[in-house]
């Protein structure tokens, strides 16, 4: 009796086939490893609201100083280091309509009056300062306040730190010149006095300094003027 042997196929899978690639061997597969970027990105600065404000406030500050000096006839600083909020509001109410007090940085001043007459107060550019601008002839009324506040406060050490008048720079030391310079009525009585008194008498008028006798002349012509237009 013949014995038949049948094979048959097993029922576990068949080995699984992995597809292995020589590389070495392989002139055409290049294995690249991932590489890091080592690119760093800077961030890119732009100009702050608040330094755009800051600028901003110095150019008004500056044009506001050019406004002041238009028809201005006396500006002076003041030492105003120590001073209080109140007290310079105190010193703004005392002054006349013809005097404006204004607190701004010496470097911003000296800007708006370069190419000026008014640059000659460039000595003064040193410290805390606050600005006198007085827009009219009458100087001593308009630098009277700040004596008596001055005084008032005891605030020796506050004191003017220089004026510009008519071109002329006026330190700290000469500002009885300023303080004591006649008032307009002032003139004209002293030239009406010269007129009705004997020939020496206006002599010694005419002999004054120029200043004052261009002040006399003109307060004179201006009552002239006055008087023929009231005719």
């Amino acid at each position: 009796m013949e014995t038949t042997l049948f094979s048959f196929p097993s029922s576990k899978p068949p080995p699984s086939q992995t597809l292995t690639l020589n590389h070495s061997k392989n002139p055409f597969f290049t294995l690249h490893k991932p590489t890091t970027s080592t690119t760093t990105f800077r961030p890119v600065h732009y100009p702050t609201i608040r330094a755009a404000i800051s600028r901003s406030k110095k150019e008004s500050t500056v044009e506001t100083v050019k406004i002041q000096l238009e028809n201005c006839y006396l500006l002076a600083g003041i030492r105003y280091k120590g001073l209080t909020v109140k007290q310079l509001q105190d010193l703004r109410q005392s002054l006349p309509e013809s005097a404006k007090l204004l607190v701004a940085k010496n470097t911003l001043v000296e800007k708006a009056i370069e190419g000026t007459p008014w640059e000659a107060l460039k000595p003064c550019m040193k410290g805390m300062n606050a600005w006198l601008f007085v827009h009219s002839e009458e100087i001593p009324p308009a630098l009277k306040p700040y004596r008596d506040f001055q005084k008032e406060k005891k605030l020796e050490d506050n004191d003017f730190t220089g004026a510009v008048f008519e071109g002329k720079f006026y330190g700290p030391a000469d500002f009885k010149a300023l303080e004591t310079m006649p008032s307009r009525a002032e003139i004209y009585g002293t030239l009406l006095g010269s007129l009705k008194s004997p020939a020496s008498a206006l002599v010694g008028t005419l002999q004054a300094p120029a200043r004052d006798l261009v002040m006399v002349l003109k307060a004179y012509v201006n009552k002239l003027e006055e008087e023929g237009g009231g005719q």
